[in-house]
């Protein structure tokens, strides 16, 4: 009578252990001790154990070749010693979190890293560390499916900006997510080099070079981060297919966003504010000729540009190189000291569909009602070339003659040359979204 109730639970037994993933049943808890080497501690461990650091300091470097989560408690950290990587990734299944790093490798050429990921560790995640260091932060190696999640990263300020490392630095990998890291005074925040299928979410960038530097990424996507206080808050370079919203730039120096040879991408909903370049006491800028730019497009093609915003800063727009067969509709450019800067003298529309853009020194008038200006809105002319082409000239810029010439290409149009035209000129700023502060 008793058979029955034993063998019904060993069945269950039996059946756990089968379905339970391997080596989760004989998973172990492995507690580090301050001062003693973390490495052997990882050379007795097993795949699935974890591996707790108490407060204290832990010499580097360690390599994690296994699958193991690695947790610290508050106050513990790991000195990398100087020199090379303080921690490697070189296992599937890694989860590092909470982890203080500091004092790595300050070779670029090596690409020391505080964390170093390589293809072997694939679907690890990287979660709630603290870094400070002088190489790159997290870098990120030919891998498939790692998590960034939630960082904090700071280079070190007493080398010039360009001999420090990346804060995250990614190399031909695929399905990566990158969201939540705070990144300060590293070389750029966040650089992305021949990778695919990946996505940059909600990352807070400071005081860098780029807050984010694509090249050669495709069908890859950008979406929510914030830039303040950069010299380009997001440069995208030699890239395809980009997915670019709800990003958000702020008191750039140079540019907000910087579009050189893209193609096919998508950018929309993003807010870019404040893009001046420094003056002198006399109210000059410091660079001739680097005024900056809340957008500059150059040698792109084939881009969608829709409902983002760009404001209060040098130049709303600049395009040039061959930047044409972009759509632009829904935009809206606002107290920019120059909405927008076009050399060249081919015909660009951009309105589409009977909409254009919002332009906030746009005179024209709507007796339709219908929301839409009933003269286009031509930003440039001739003088405008004249004097990009020559700067000397701009001691003219208030003269009789220059008044006259302007007055004359605005009642005879035959004397316009070709250039920016938007048809449909919205007649009120648009609630486009985005970011708020």
């Amino acid at each position: 009578m008793t058979r029955r109730p034993i063998l019904g639970v060993l069945t269950l037994i039996l059946a756990a252990w089968l379905l339970w993933p391997p080596g989760a049943l004989l998973a172990a808890d492995w507690q580090a001790s301050p001062g003693e080497p973390l490495q052997a501690l990882v050379e007795r461990a097993g795949d699935g154990d974890r591996l707790i650091l108490p407060a204290g300091r832990y010499s580097g470097p360690l390599t994690i070749d296994r699958s193991l989560t690695v947790v610290a408690e508050s106050g513990a950290v790991i000195d990398g010693g100087g020199s090379g990587h303080a921690v490697i990734l070189a296992a599937p299944d890694i989860l590092v979190k909470g982890l203080r790093i500091e004092n790595w490798g300050d070779d670029l050429t090596a690409m020391d890293a505080g964390i170093y990921v390589d293809r072997r560790a694939a679907d690890s995640v990287i979660r709630d560390n603290d870094l400070q260091g002088p190489g790159f932060g997290i870098r990120l190696d030919a891998v498939r499916g790692v998590r960034v999640l939630d960082n904090v990263i700071r280079g070190d300020t007493s080398l010039r900006s360009q001999d420090r490392g990346n804060g995250i630095h990614l190399f031909n990998v695929e399905d990566v997510l990158v969201a939540g890291n705070d990144i300060r005074r590293t070389r750029d925040g966040i650089y992305i080099d021949t990778s695919r299928h990946s996505i940059l979410r909600g990352n807070r960038l400071e005081e860098l070079r780029y807050g984010v530097h694509y090249m050669y990424a495709f069908d890859n996507r950008l979406e929510g981060n914030v830039t303040r206080n950069t010299r380009t808050g997001f440069a995208l370079m030699q890239s395809k297919r980009l997915t670019v919203l709800d990003n958000r730039s702020v008191n750039d120096e140079n540019y907000g966003i910087l579009m050189n040879n893209i193609t096919g991408s998508t950018l929309r909903g993003n807010r870019v504010e404040g893009i001046r370049q420094p003056l002198d006491a006399e109210g000059q800028g410091l660079v001739s000729g680097g005024e900056g730019k809340a957008i500059f497009i150059y040698n792109s093609q084939y881009n969608h540009l829709e409902a983002n915003r760009f404001t209060d800063s040098d130049i709303g727009i600049h395009l040039t190189a061959g930047s044409e067969d972009n759509v632009l509709v829904g935009n809206a450019f606002v107290a920019n000291r120059q909405q927008v800067m076009y050399v060249a003298t081919r015909r660009q529309e951009w309105s589409a569909d009977g909409r254009g853009n919002y332009w906030s020194d746009y005179l024209g008038w709507d007796l339709a009602g219908d929301g839409i200006g009933d003269t286009a809105f031509e930003p440039n002319d001739a003088m405008d070339r004249l004097l990009w082409r020559f700067p000397e000239a701009r001691l003219l810029l208030h003269s009789p003659a220059v008044v006259a010439l302007r007055w004359v290409q605005r009642q005879f149009p035959i004397f316009r040359a070709q250039g920016v035209r938007d048809s449909s000129p919205l007649m009120h700023d648009p609630d486009l979204g985005g970011l708020r502060p």
